[in-house]
């Protein structure tokens, strides 16, 4: 019945039906998006490309011909809107890849403008549809931070091979006909891209992570941070890191490594010179997360300050990025503000 329904909308889209059109590609938007996030490490990035892939799509769609499946034309499509928005915008960065951390405080820090950094990814945009748990494990294993940071070290046709390969599980024959390459050359690609992110990724994901440390230690973590912080507490909030951990907020380019470096800038930055906080739980990039609200005085509301996405080792926090900007809320699904 399915397959026979799909037939139709096919027939109906080709002679100019978009309702047919949308009802044939809506299954397949969520994991299309969360494509285009992996490739171009920006939420918004991603919906410009699959609205452009999806335009590109029902312009071409004449030229499909069904010799492989409508999922694989649609990737072939965003995969090729995706690798000329990376040709033409470069990669996005974090800023340990700026440089290497500072051994102070920045109190002044200013946003660097022209750096395309990298934005969290939310949850709930992996969590639709009619995956199941382990599919929807693996879905949270491929926006973690660490593997879409080191996927922007990559050349475009290497990014797309590895993930159209090893996410997404199509062959090495598949992808030299989507990428208009030869078997060899995506053959090299896969061996170069792995090679680099090998080096960058840690061997332990954060799905494995989480699952070993259990949900009850995961709410101990999240809340005790956000009490942390919203009663200056240094000395809860010190019990939660790792000796090595590392704290980075783009737009701002310094970034902090180690416990003791890391609490100076707590201590003196978000704990007493920034004022009160508020905290929302949410998830990113398939990691626990916060929603970070500070209070306005004009605005007689806490507002949307950063979302704080954490990294776990063993039962500790390792690294916190925080994503400073109401825009991260928007695609989180955050308020802009709260009481």
């Amino acid at each position: 019945m399915e397959e026979n329904s799909a037939t139709r909308d096919l027939t109906l889209a080709r002679d100019g039906d978009d309702t047919a059109f949308t009802r044939l590609v809506e299954p397949l938007r969520g994991e299309l998006h969360a494509h285009c996030y992996r490739m171009l490490g920006s939420t918004h990035d991603a919906d410009d490309a699959l609205q452009d892939a999806l335009l590109r799509a029902w312009r071409g769609l004449a030229r499909f011909e069904g010799r492989s499946s409508l999922r694989s034309w649609l990737y072939t499509v965003a995969t090729r809107t995706c690798l000329d928005l990376v040709a033409a915008r470069g990669r996005r960065a974090l800023p340990v890849d700026l440089g290497p951390a500072s051994d102070h405080p920045v109190i002044d820090d200013a946003p660097l403008s022209d750096v395309a950094w990298l934005g969290p990814y939310p949850d709930k945009a992996l969590t639709g549809g009619q995956a199941g748990p382990a599919a929807r494990y693996e879905q949270r294993e491929a926006v973690e931070l660490a593997f879409v940071a080191a996927l922007q070290h990559l050349p475009g046709n290497q990014r797309a091979a590895l993930l159209l390969f090893e996410v997404l599980g199509f062959s090495a024959a598949e992808i030299a006909a989507m990428m208009d390459t030869s078997v060899t050359s995506v053959n090299s690609a896969l061996a170069r891209a792995r090679r680099v992110v090998a080096e960058k990724v840690p061997s332990r994901t954060q799905q494995q992570t989480l699952r070993k440390i259990g949900d009850a230690r995961l709410r101990e973590i999240v809340t005790g941070y956000s009490t942390a912080l919203e009663r200056d507490d240094a000395d809860a909030l010190i019990a939660l890191l790792t000796e090595d951990v590392t704290w980075s907020m783009p737009p701002l380019p310094h970034w902090y490594r180690g416990l003791a470096t890391v609490t100076d800038f707590a201590v003196r930055v978000p704990l007493t010179g920034c004022g009160s906080w508020r905290h929302l739980e949410t998830g990113a990039n398939g990691q626990p997360a916060l929603g970070c609200y500070l209070w306005n005085d004009a605005a007689g509301a806490y507002l949307a300050w950063s979302v704080n996405v954490f990294t776990l080792r063993g039962a500790y926090i390792c690294e916190i990025t925080s994503f400073i900007g109401p825009e991260h809320f928007t695609a989180i699904g955050l308020p802009a503000s709260l009481p």
